[in-house]
């Protein structure tokens, strides 16, 4: 046998060798039709993904389309029923008359409620179908830093109402967790109470003192807020991230025409100053309490 033959059959043998190492080396799918399926699969964050092939040759990558993960369930604490069901809007609606605006973009992503202001400058109100009376409310909220929201109760469809107020904007934050008067009620003389702006301030140049729910809010992160309201003239106990904020009590009724049940409402403030392009307000965990006449 010549040189060449030799070396012809000896390069032949080093080919194949290398072929076969190839193929038993290559991902399991190699060489399926674009877009095929691959079997097996990965994890991430202890969820299956499967895998797909997108070209012949190419190595399966995750096939994120595939992937199922439920939103999360509303986390309760006892004796609580939630008002969010953390996929849709059952039991709220849109209110078409609110004077801070009509169209407001409330949606729900990964079990939380979402609402901005659409268009900008203008916000608005969701509202629960149900009127409650005694009740104690907990929710969790994280809004964008200089965006405005608040929660009223005893509430018309255009936003008369008593609201406990959620404007914490960085300018004395004397407006979080108060209770005030919205769409032109006014409480009376003994409306404001402890933790109220104002309680514990100095002269008219001096800055305002930081509230005590101003010093219990955790910027930029969740925040659980309880809300107890009782009474004709209603009482409200205010709590966030479990401390006491604000007790504070109307001398008699000032809801419109003296109601003394009304929805439950989350507030997406109007106007150009108490919002800011692309801000939304968070709120999940939504829960309530009726407590006795």
């Amino acid at each position: 046998m010549s040189y060449r033959v030799i070396a012809t059959l000896t390069t032949s043998v080093a080919l194949a060798a290398v072929v076969i190492a190839s193929v038993e080396n290559a991902p399991q799918n190699q060489g399926a039709p674009a877009g095929a399926p691959a079997t097996g699969g990965t994890k991430s964050g202890g969820i299956p993904v499967p895998t797909i092939t997108l070209l012949p040759g190419l190595t399966p990558v995750p096939d994120y389309d595939k992937v199922k993960v439920p939103d999360p369930a509303p986390q309760m604490p006892e004796g609580f029923t939630a008002l969010f069901n953390g996929k849709d809007l059952s039991g709220w609606h849109v209110s078409k008359t609110a004077r801070h605006g009509r169209t407001p973009d409330f949606r729900v992503v990964h079990g939380v409620l979402l609402g901005t202001q659409q268009p900008y400058g203008q916000g608005g109100m969701l509202v629960t179908d149900k009127k409650y009376r005694n009740f104690e409310l907990t929710l969790e909220a994280k809004p964008d830093w200089g965006c405005d929201s608040g929660i009223f109760f005893r509430a018309t469809e255009s936003g008369a109402a008593y609201q406990i107020t959620m404007d914490y904007l960085g300018t004395g934050n004397g407006n979080l967790g108060r209770m005030i008067g919205e769409g032109g009620i006014s409480l009376g003389g003994a409306g404001r109470g402890r933790g109220a702006a104002g309680a514990g301030a100095g002269t008219a140049q001096a800055a305002p003192a930081p509230s005590p729910a101003s010093q219990a809010w955790k910027r930029e992160e969740w925040n659980v807020i309880r809300v107890r309201v009782e009474g004709v003239a209603p009482k409200v106990t205010v709590w966030i991230n479990n401390q006491l904020v604000n007790e504070q009590q109307d001398d008699e009724n000032h809801a419109p025409e003296g109601m003394v049940e009304g929805p439950i409402v989350l507030q997406v403030h109007g106007g150009t100053d108490r919002w800011v392009p692309g801000g939304f307000w968070r709120w999940r965990n939504i829960g309530i309490r009726e407590l006795p006449d």
